[in-house]
């Protein structure tokens, strides 16, 4: 609201009753502004009308990590690509619910290399140049990057390929036929939607597609596998963060006295920035939806007992934190397909080289199946575990690949899989393999082309120190 009386001692006002803009002098400026607003409005009645009806090439449900990766890997190939997601922005568990790390993209030890490549590559070339990025060496070398960058990056991408997006568009029903899906019907805020496809990719992180079409899931069967609500602090002294092994040392032994359900937790920073990403928190991640609102609250006041102790507790650390954000429910593992093969941990242990592998990872076990704790089984530096490409196709459709954390595995194989690095490796395959199908089956391709097609993410060994070699600090990145 302008003040008159304010204004009037610097400057003069021009305005007059039944002039449509108004100009206001101040200083050696000045600047003008409409005064006269419509008031035309129109009555609208809903009426019964059929869906809007989209077809494209492939249908790609899910715009996290992997299905960013297989809408961006179709249009590469020259396909019509049609994006859809539940949430009204791209990006899923990688952006929304700040995960904060890409895991499982190189192999252990301090002579890592990288294994998966497509836009994992692209990632790391365009967030180097702003320090939105952190190559952290260790054990298991990881990704620290930044969310708000990531998330751009995935918008800028997605528009650049020409991907049609459709967002708050939820699954309702599955038109299938034959053994192919035919056409999905999707609900949004603004009213239904028919879309139809060539071929699916599944990259729910639920399957939901595959469970709306029909076809048969699986679920852990001795109990939930925990999800973690991520909270971002700014305003942190970096010098004085705790280690990683202080911090879950301190959490075991006061934990209790600020109600902390888990009793072990980890931070991720860039250097330079004064912001931490805490990993705290275990909440339950049920599909009923009426228990899942009630745990996203709880997961709400979880991360908000973690900072109260994170302040206490380690006071030159974080005493002048400020709580930066909130992520979305980061959700591990709830349902998944079967598939035409299953991963199991005797896979993963041994390191199985299966012949229609189509991903790799060193990642280790990292099942969350406690309340207070997780099942961590680390393997050593050389070495490697693979994804069959059966374990992303169900057996009785034959246009429909998955890929993320909803592929075929037992419970055990699929926490060391469901990570960012096999799952942008997978969501490329997705892609590929449905190039190759056509309107045949997937079933039924060339396998050994299929191969040479993703031999960069079962071949190609790119050093981290390379990598960490090309990322600008953030300081330097932004002076």
């Amino acid at each position: 609201m302008l003040q008159k009386g304010r204004l009037a001692q610097s400057s003069p006002f021009i305005a007059g009753r039944d002039q449509e803009t108004c100009k206001v002098i101040m200083g050696g400026g000045s600047f003008s502004f409409r005064t006269k607003a419509s008031t035309a409005t129109r009555t609208v009645v809903r009426h019964g009308s059929a869906p809007l009806f989209r077809e494209a090439d492939v249908c790609v449900v899910g715009s996290g990590i992997s299905g960013v990766s297989a809408a961006i890997e179709a249009a590469r190939l020259g396909k019509q690509v049609l994006l859809v997601d539940g949430l009204p922005v791209l990006g899923g568990q990688a952006v929304n619910s700040i995960v904060g790390t890409i895991c499982g993209m190189f192999s252990n030890g301090a002579d890592g290399y990288q294994v998966t490549y497509g836009i994992a590559e692209d990632i790391i070339r365009d967030l180097s140049k702003t320090g939105a990025i952190h190559y952290r060496q260790g054990v298991n070398n990881i990704i620290v990057y930044d969310e708000v960058a990531l998330g751009r990056w995935i918008e800028n991408a997605i528009r650049e390929a020409g991907i049609t997006v459709l967002l708050g568009a939820i699954v309702r029903e599955v038109e299938v036929k034959e053994r192919r899906i035919r056409s999905l019907s999707l609900a949004t805020r603004y009213g239904d939607v028919r879309v139809g496809a060539t071929g699916f990719v599944d990259a729910s992180g639920d399957a939901a597609l595959v469970w709306q079409a029909g076809f048969p899931c699986q679920e852990a069967a001795d109990g939930p596998v925990f999800g973690t609500q991520m909270v971002v602090l700014e305003g942190i002294d970096e010098e004085h963060v705790p280690s990683r092994a202080e911090l879950p040392v301190r959490m075991r032994e006061k934990g209790e006295q600020y109600g902390l359900v888990r009793r072990e937790g980890l931070s991720f920073i860039i250097p330079g920035r004064g912001i931490a990403a805490m990993n705290m928190t275990h909440m339950e991640t049920p599909l009923d939806p009426f228990e899942m609102s009630t745990k996203t609250l709880e997961g709400r006041d979880q991360a908000d007992r973690a900072v109260t102790f994170l302040k206490t507790e380690f006071p030159k650390a974080f005493g002048k934190a400020r709580v930066r954000a909130y992520g979305f429910p980061g959700i591990r593992q709830t349902r998944w397909i079967r598939g035409r093969q299953q991963l199991t941990v005797e896979d993963v242990v041994s390191g199985r080289k299966f012949d229609d592998a189509i991903a790799r990872t060193a990642w280790p076990i990292e099942l969350h199946d406690s309340g207070n704790d997780h099942v961590w089984r680390p393997f050593g530096d050389d070495h490697m575990h693979y994804v069959p490409f059966g374990s992303l196709t169900p057996a009785d459709a034959d246009n429909i690949v998955v890929a993320g954390r909803c592929i075929d595995a037992d419970n055990a194989a699929l926490s060391s899989v469901r990570v960012m690095g096999p799952c942008i490796a997978m969501g490329a395959a997705a892609a590929h393999a449905l190039d190759l199908a056509g309107t045949g089956s997937v079933h039924q391709i060339d396998m050994e082309a299929l191969k040479v097609r993703l031999r960069d993410n079962l071949e190609r060994n790119v050093s981290g120190h390379e990598i960490a070699r090309t990322i600008r600090p953030f300081a330097e990145a932004n002076a």
